[in-house]
């Protein structure tokens, strides 16, 4: 049981439109790394939210994940400052997917789901 993932509802503030957006909590070592991979299919509004213990720098890679994803890169502050789309990677050499700016959350669900919610730049998560 000391594994599991545990779950959060989070908000997206995009003017007065506030989304709703379950997330797996990955806020260890070993859960950012392992993040979504071999997950199959991933509910239409549920996604993963990585939790830095402070201010980091660089980006994401799909190794081993198996679905497309968006990323959203928030601040401390639950500003999202970058949104980037990631196309899934088997092999060693994947891309790296970096926002070029430090973030101290990062949020990934599946592709599209930023857009097609109207969630841009800008916005902000609401955590609790």
């Amino acid at each position: 049981m000391k594994n599991r993932i545990k779950t959060k509802l989070i908000y997206i503030i995009s003017g007065n439109r506030k989304t709703k957006l379950t997330v797996q909590v990955a806020d260890t070592q070993g859960k950012i790394e392992k993040g979504l991979m071999f997950v199959e299919k991933l509910p239409e509004n549920e996604g993963m939210l990585f939790v830095f213990p402070r201010k980091i720098y660089g980006g994401f890679w799909m190794k081993d994940t198996l679905i497309p994803l968006s990323i959203a890169f928030v601040d401390s502050n639950g500003e999202i400052l970058n949104i980037l789309n990631m196309e899934p990677c088997k092999g060693n050499k994947c891309p790296i997917y970096d926002p070029k700016l430090s973030y101290r959350y990062a949020i990934e669900v599946n592709i599209g789901w930023f857009e097609k919610n109207r969630i841009k730049e800008g916005d902000y998560v609401k955590f609790n």
